[in-house]
């Protein structure tokens, strides 16, 4: 599994904007082949963290290029992100627990 760890602080005058195209890419991402997961959190101090989860590298590296999130990367160095930090992961071992 390839996990992507997206941390990013947005630009407060455009954030209704960012909204609306995260929406839209949401779904977007949704669709691709071996996507598995996507969680959004948001800190008290602003920072967001986006952990997006896909089945295998090449489903993952066909998410990155698809050209509606490419633009999209593009309008967020551009105009949304004061800052952010990207970490492409590869899962080396998972365990799960859940209570009955």
């Amino acid at each position: 599994m390839i996990v992507t760890i997206f941390r990013n602080r947005l630009r407060p005058e455009h954030a209704d904007e960012w909204s609306t195209l995260a929406t839209e890419l949401g779904a977007e991402a949704e669709s691709m082949p071996g996507y598995v997961s996507r969680k959004v959190f948001t800190a008290e101090d602003g920072e967001r963290v986006t952990i997006v989860e896909f089945e295998s590298e090449a489903a993952h590296r066909a998410w990155a290029e698809h050209p509606k999130h490419r633009a999209a990367q593009k309008l967020g160095r551009e105009k949304f992100y004061a800052e952010y930090v990207l970490q492409i992961c590869e899962t080396r071992r998972e365990s799960r627990f859940k209570t009955p």
